[in-house]
């Protein structure tokens, strides 16, 4: 055990390193796409990592890359303080393409004209091609993008030319021909169907990219890494039973088999009869040794009385490393703490990671990157940090793990706690747990489960009169949520069938004691997330 050292937290250096010959460095500039740029680049077989925009050039020059792109984002180019493009982008010597902010940046530092437009470029809008070029080489003459900016390129640096126009007539991409590119759209949301195709031609025709990356390659590299970095010590793995910590152990395994245990801690935050079907999951078609630990007390005496989301989270991953902490010691003093924290988690939990820019905003902060306390003994290891949801289940694939994991919905670390608003009590998780397994047995019955990339039900703190029977009751509000999504940093409501529907409302209002109402949540994300809290 590492005594007195403190929690080593910094993900960038407790992550494996590609071993790739090439790769693309997104600068991010604060944009809530900038992940979906990386994303895309994935799925194109190209190696990427997305940088904050103030990175060093000795940072940028560590991952050789063929290209960067820059991101967009909320400032102007006036604005005091606003990202510039750094010295080190300048003298990188590889092709730039700016994206919105990123374009804007290109034409004012090379003394190209950059102003407010009288109104604001929002939603789709149809661009025309002006002349042939290789970012635009099989588009068209016309095609659909996602424009959002304010700020617009009244006038292109000296050197470049205009290459397509928006239907409004303002400048939708520029370039020099060789160098620099910069479109004030964005290619990579799929409101712009051949944004892909953008990419694909900046990566591959533009910066000579070939496709490297794969899933495959991955799990090698990432086993490899972890046997190194644990050598002959020990590691506990925190297994929820979900797909990202049932794919971190199952690397880990890989790497070091019998110096790994797996600690299952039921927080008493989990769903109906989970905790039982996780561990018989576990002993069939996981070869590893699990301690299963019952903490549920401890969470609920640190729950007791708070509200507040944030808090909650903090709380609750304070409470997870207490407990791995204590059981460390049992373990013949392990020194390696490894969880399933994911590339979507460190994003929106901006500002704890040291990972990207300063620009970025804090969605929420994810009880396994922020909630972890300062005073941590063990030294984390983050395996899935680099990863997007799909390429992790792609990996549990090739590590052959079952089904039933590997396709599971997400299920948040802090449980239950975050699927209710407001306090967290005993007599309310058994209602959300009652409420949630009717939905989700329903969904399955209905062959709708798998047609939906996540489903939840949220216990409101809202109340609503009702009647049952001849009888006046005021009672709890539950929220059903369902979600269709690729990528997971946006997302779009599942457009369930409304007897589907109702027969889940009727069982709910029916079936569990002190609810009376049910709505259906048709938010997309963004502008809202796809938990509540």
């Amino acid at each position: 055990m590492q005594s007195g050292l403190g929690a080593q937290r910094s993900l960038a250096y407790n992550r494996p390193s590609a071993s790739v010959n090439e790769a693309v460095v997104v600068l991010d500039f604060g944009s809530q796409y900038s992940l979906l740029i990386a994303r895309r680049l994935r799925e194109l077989g190209v190696y990427c990592e997305l940088l904050p925009a103030d990175s060093s050039k000795e940072r940028i020059a560590e991952l050789a890359p063929k290209g960067i792109i820059l991101s967009g984002g909320p400032q102007s180019v006036y604005d005091a303080g606003a990202p510039g493009l750094s010295e080190a982008v300048r003298s990188a010597g590889v092709p730039v393409l700016g994206i919105c902010y990123g374009a804007q940046l290109i034409a004012y530092h090379q003394d190209g004209r950059v102003e407010a437009a009288e109104r604001r470029e929002f939603g789709r809008s149809t661009v025309k091609v002006l002349e042939d070029n290789l970012l635009f080489e099989g588009i068209g003459e016309s095609l659909e993008v996602w424009m959002s900016h304010t700020d617009h390129i009244l006038e292109p640096p000296p050197g470049h030319r205009v290459v397509a126009r928006s239907e409004g007539g303002l400048i939708a991409a520029m370039s020099d021909g060789a160098r620099y590119w910069g479109v004030q759209f964005h290619p990579e949301v799929a409101h712009t169907p051949l944004g892909r195709t953008i990419l694909e031609n900046f990566v591959r025709r533009i910066c000579g990219c070939v496709e490297q990356w794969s899933t495959t390659s991955f799990v090698d590299e990432t086993v490899e890494w972890l046997r190194e970095r644990i050598g002959d010590r020990r590691a506990i793995c925190a297994l929820s039973g979900g797909v990202d910590s049932g794919v971190a152990a199952a690397l880990a395994a890989r790497a070091v088999g019998d110096q790994l245990t797996c600690v299952f801690v039921d927080n008493g935050l989990l769903r109906q009869d989970e905790a039982d079907q996780c561990m018989a999951v576990f002993a069939e078609h996981l070869d590893m040794k699990v301690l299963k630990v019952d903490a549920s007390q401890k969470f609920l005496e640190a729950l007791d009385g708070v509200t507040d989301p944030e808090e909650k989270r903090r709380r609750i991953g304070r409470c997870f490393m207490e407990v791995f902490e204590e059981v460390a010691p049992s373990l013949e003093g392990a020194d390696y703490f490894i969880q399933g924290t994911t590339y979507p988690d460190v994003i929106e939990s901006a500002g704890d990671s040291g990972r990207h820019s300063a620009a970025a905003t804090k969605i929420k902060t994810h009880h396994n990157v922020g909630g972890l306390p300062d005073t941590m003994k063990l030294e984390l290891l983050d395996p899935l940090s680099f990863l997007f949801k799909d390429e992790v289940r792609a990996a549990g694939r090739v590590l052959g793990l079952p089904e039933q994991i590997v396709d599971r919905h997400p299920f948040p670390g802090p449980g239950l706690a975050v699927r209710m608003t407001g306090a967290v009590t005993p007599e309310r998780l058994e209602r959300l747990r009652r409420s949630d397994e009717i939905f989700i047995s329903e969904l399955r019955a209905a062959g709708l489960y798998q047609r939906t990339a996540q489903a939840l039900v949220v216990l409101t703190s809202d109340k609503s009169v009702g009647v049952l029977g001849d009888f006046r009751t005021y009672e709890d509000v539950v929220a059903l949520r369902a979600v269709d999504t690729e990528d997971w940093m946006t997302a779009d409501w599942s457009r369930l069938p409304y007897d589907f529907l109702a027969r889940v409302s009727n069982r709910i209002v029916n079936e569990v004691p002190g609810v009376n109402r049910v709505v259906y949540d048709i938010s997309s994300k963004p502008p809202a997330t796809v938990e509540w809290e």
